[in-house]
């Protein structure tokens, strides 16, 4: 028998410790949400521009986000987690319309991303600790995908139900001295870490895994922080990509906020501008290293044809000192993005940014054209690398050569403004 949830208590947790946040309830078919008064005394702002600290009664846009407030609506999946949800709703005879939000959350948990906690639960799903099998994992997950009407694992509904992101993946455990794989949705044990890896499926272009793999190593040697990447086992030849996960620390959480979530933009519906963002981390994180680190992102973006560059995939952490920042690169790899465009736009193009472009964007938030020539060089001295950084990732050869014939060469010695003296 299913019982809709129409109230959910929200709590944070930092490590071991949880701190009451507040009740959504379901009304009328409207998400209200309000803040327990002891949270509001610990002065900790979740989402400092759409849910601010205050006693009244809140609510999100009833016509974005399923009407949840964005900082709830980051906990949930995108397509692959929907997915698997409403697979195992269907089993137990629930319709998808009759789905609501707070069952969606109820459903996750305590097993999101991030560091937000929902009760009560729905008690569907056995927890799991033996080693973990990716590649039959892996196989399961393109048997879901091609719409079998079996049972699915108990392990990837598990594992892979709270990810967001449209390809497969889980989330597990990953102890690099054995290569054993625990499941990764709760605490795991000394010595291993919290990684999230994504399947190739079917639908994806050639070696997915293996050019986000490459994708890493380069943006790595051009400057931007990202965390450490893996290649596992896959299927059909093809491997599986790993990244350590950023809103862990050992077994303790972090609080993440999705820029999408954060300004109430929907990241399938393209209409926000990399101005926006770089404005939207200085205003939160009040840090100079931050904005700096978020421009060699839009430029690496621009030269490697990185395009799904939507809002979904930039967040930023909340720490238990109550800090903000930028969350490290993610999601980085060859990509046309919507229409052949980039999801946000540089000063206003988003077809064929130039140099131009992204020499407005700089001098809008008061970066020297030598800081621009600095990072469009160390960029630049990286993508000269791709083929080596493609060889270690297996990446077959005329793979790699029509992936570099999209990079952007920009002439940056040559053009007037930053031309040596």
């Amino acid at each position: 028998m299913f019982d809709p949830i129409e109230r959910l208590e929200v709590f944070l947790r930092f490590g071991h410790d949880e701190i009451f946040v507040g009740v959504l309830v379901s009304e009328k078919r409207r998400i209200l949400f309000q803040y327990a008064p002891d949270f509001l005394t610990k002065k900790i702002s979740l989402s400092p521009s759409r849910l601010p600290l205050a006693e009244h009664v809140q609510s999100g846009d009833p016509a974005l986000f399923f009407g949840l407030p964005g900082v709830f609506f980051d906990s949930l999946p995108d397509g692959w987690g929907l997915l698997l949800m409403d697979r195992h709703f269907a089993k137990m005879g629930v319709q998808r319309e009759s789905i609501g939000p707070l069952d969606r959350l109820a459903f996750i948990g305590d097993r999101g991303m991030g560091a937000l906690v929902y009760r009560p639960e729905h008690k569907m799903i056995p927890q799991i600790r033996q080693k973990i099998d990716l590649e039959e994992l892996a196989n399961e997950s393109l048997r879901v995908l091609e719409g079998s009407p079996e049972d699915i694992l108990p392990q990837l509904l598990l594992l892979g139900g709270s990810p967001g992101g449209v390809r497969p993946k889980v989330l597990v455990g990953f102890d690099p001295a054995s290569g054993h794989m625990v499941s990764g949705v709760s605490d795991i044990p000394s010595g291993y870490r919290h990684f999230l890896v994504k399947f190739p499926a079917d639908s994806d272009p050639t070696y997915p895994g293996e050019t986000e793999y490459a994708y890493s190593l380069m943006a790595r040697e051009a400057g931007l922080d990202v965390p450490d990447t893996r290649l596992f086992p896959g299927v059909h030849g093809q491997a599986s990509f790993g990244i350590e996960r950023f809103d862990r620390r050992g077994n303790e959480r972090l609080h993440l906020h999705t820029l999408g979530g954060l300004i109430a933009s929907d990241h399938r519906v393209p209409s926000c501008s990399y101005e926006m963002a770089l404005k939207v981390t200085g205003t939160l994180t009040r840090n100079r290293e931050d904005v700096d680190r978020l421009l060699r992102q839009m430029i690496f973006n621009v030269v490697t044809h990185n395009r799904d560059d939507h809002v979904r995939n930039f967040s930023f952490l909340l720490d238990r000192q109550g800090a903000w920042r930028l969350s490290p690169a993610y999601d980085l790899t060859y990509s046309h993005g919507p229409s052949g465009e980039h999801s946000m736009t540089i000063a206003g193009e988003g077809k064929n940014p130039t140099l131009d472009h992204i020499l407005s964007v700089g001098k809008e938030f008061d970066f020297k054209d030598s800081e621009i020539a600095a990072m469009i060089g160390s960029i630049s001295n990286s993508v000269d690398r791709w083929p080596i950084f493609a060889k270690e990732a297996g990446i077959p050869d005329s793979v790699t050569a029509r992936i570099s014939k999209s990079f952007l060469r920009f002439p940056s010695r040559t053009h007037p403004r930053l031309r040596r003296r």
